[in-house]
Order: C-alpha cells, then sequence, then structure tokens
C-alpha cells in the first residue's frame, strides 16, 4: 500500500523528528510561530498554557499504567533518607575516613531508622508475592514516590518478590535519579504536586506511611482529609512504626479538643512489623 494511503501512517512522528534533528545540531529552541503548537517546547512552557500542562501530566502516567493492568496499588510513603543497614554503615564509614565528623554524626543519626528501610523492602515483597499468582483485576501493586529511603525500599522488595511497581517521582533542586528498582515503564516525573497526588490516590486502595519528615506528613494528611470528607473512597491507612508516630501525632488530643470526631481516630491503623501492615489490609478487604 501507498504509505501516503495507510490508514496506520503515524505522520506526528515527523514533529518530533523534526525536533530531534534541531537538537542534534546543538541549537537552541527558540520561538518559532512556524512550528506545531504541540511540537513547541517554547509554548507549551509559557504561562498561559499551564492548563495543558496539568492535563499531560495527569494524562501520561494514566495511559501508561492502564496499558501495564495497574488498576489496585498500595502506596507506600516514607522517608527519603533512611538507607539500608549495609549502605548506611559505609556512609558513616566514608564520612569518618574523610574525617567530616558532622556528616558522620548526620548517618549515625539516621541509621538509628535503618530498620525501618528493611521492614518496607519486606513489605513490598509480601505485596508483590500475593500478586504474582492473581487475575489481573486482583492484583495489587505497590507505587512509591520513585525516589531513595523508604520509597526504593518498598520498590526493591516488590523487585525481589517477583513483582513490578510504580515510582511517581517530583522533579526538585536536589532530585535524585529513580531507584533503581521502579519498573522502568512505570517510572514517572512530575512537575506540579497536586497531580501527582491525584495519582497517587487514583488507584490507592491502601497507604502504608513509614515514619518521614514534611514530605511524608504532606501526602499522609492528603489521603486522611480526603478518606474523611469522602471525597475518596475508604481505604486502610497504616501508619507503620507506632513508637515514632504516636510520639508525633495525637489524634486523640484532636479528637478530645472537638475538631476532628472520635470515629475519625479509627481512620488509622499502627503496626510495627511488615505482616501486620499486610494483615490489615487483608482484613479490609477480606482476602
Amino acid at each position: 500500500m501507498d504509505p501516503n494511503h495507510d490508514l496506520r501512517d503515524k505522520r506526528l512522528a515527523d514533529a518530533w523528528a523534526t525536533l530531534q534533528a534541531h537538537a542534534d545540531a546543538g541549537l537552541p529552541l527558540g520561538p518559532d510561530p512556524s512550528r506545531l503548537a504541540f511540537a513547541d517546547p517554547e509554548f507549551l512552557l509559557r504561562r498561559e498554557t499551564r492548563g495543558l500542562r496539568m492535563q499531560l501530566e495527569l494524562m501520561k502516567p494514566d495511559l501508561e499504567m492502564r496499558a501495564h493492568g495497574i488498576e489496585n496499588t498500595v502506596v507506600v510513603f516514607g522517608s527519603a533518607r533512611f538507607r539500608s543497614e549495609e549502605e548506611s554503615g559505609a556512609l558513616i564509614a566514608q564520612a569518618d575516613a574523610a574525617g567530616d565528623g558532622k556528616t558522620a554524626e548526620r548517618w549515625r543519626k539516621l541509621a538509628r531508622s535503618s530498620h525501618y528501610y528493611e521492614k518496607a523492602r519486606a513489605f513490598g515483597k509480601l505485596v508483590a508475592q500475593y500478586s504474582n499468582d492473581k487475575d489481573p483485576e486482583d492484583k495489587l501493586f505497590v507505587c512509591t514516590g520513585g525516589g531513595p529511603g523508604i520509597m526504593q525500599a518498598a520498590n526493591r522488595g516488590a523487585y525481589e518478590g517477583g513483582g513490578i511497581s510504580v515510582g511517581l517521582a517530583i522533579a526538585l533542586p536536589m532530585e535524585e535519579e529513580p531507584n533503581p528498582y521502579v519498573t522502568p515503564a512505570l517510572s514517572f516525573k512530575f512537575h506540579y504536586f497536586a497531580i501527582r497526588k491525584m495519582h497517587f490516590m487514583m488507584r490507592a486502595k491502601a497507604l502504608v506511611a513509614f515514619p518521614g519528615g514534611f514530605g511524608t506528613l504532606d501526602e499522609l494528611f492528603e489521603v486522611i482529609t480526603l478518606v474523611q470528607t469522602r471525597k475518596s473512597r475508604p481505604v486502610p491507612i497504616v501508619l507503620f512504626g507506632s513508637d515514632y508516630w504516636k510520639q508525633l501525632l495525637n489524634f486523640d488530643f484532636l479528637a478530645d479538643q472537638g475538631v476532628i470526631s472520635p470515629e475519625d481516630v479509627n481512620l488509622i491503623e499502627y503496626v510495627d512489623a511488615p505482616q501486620d501492615a499486610w494483615d490489615a489490609i487483608k482484613r479490609f478487604y477480606k482476602i
């Protein structure tokens, strides 16, 4: 068949080829009224096209996850700073050898929480192993923020359990590369925190929050608020590390002050072992 009349001919590729040739020649991508609008980075980065960029950030991961059968996720949050026990020891030794006492002390402090890395890794493996022999509609997939620390641990556990997993990374000034255990075709990067949070919740069947800082708290309270206000369906919200969370957050105090309802406290469950976190999810869905 003449390619000019082939219904499967993807002519949009021509626009990409033009841009690629421009980049290969080392030419700057300045304003160009004659360039196709959807292939014009300068146009797409204008303030007025922000809505289009947000739509694209919503659509791109959605299409790819659908293509891979990702419908049900277990979202794992937690600190990006925690490292495995092995890596923590190596980082401390490296700082000591360099005579950098301040850095060594920082890594020693974080090393006290290395057991959370190992437990997140074990939890991710449990989720993957459960799903390996299930029908597509019954599978659960680990989904994290795609970065290091607890996120890497959960993705690593899923990988070691023979499963695929999702990473929803965010572009930040101090950004790191996505962790190597996220399934490459499911490793996404976002500019907008709001769209990233939407993707966390769109397929979430459970949330497991390990100890973390501002980012973890932001993501945790987003989920609690959505469930409390019934903007989202009820899901198990599991706080891993009861000592940490009960020192940091006093939900009973909020109920005593009347700013939340007494039953809102029951939205949360505390656990301290990977199997207990997994059992909480299984009880919720009777699986």
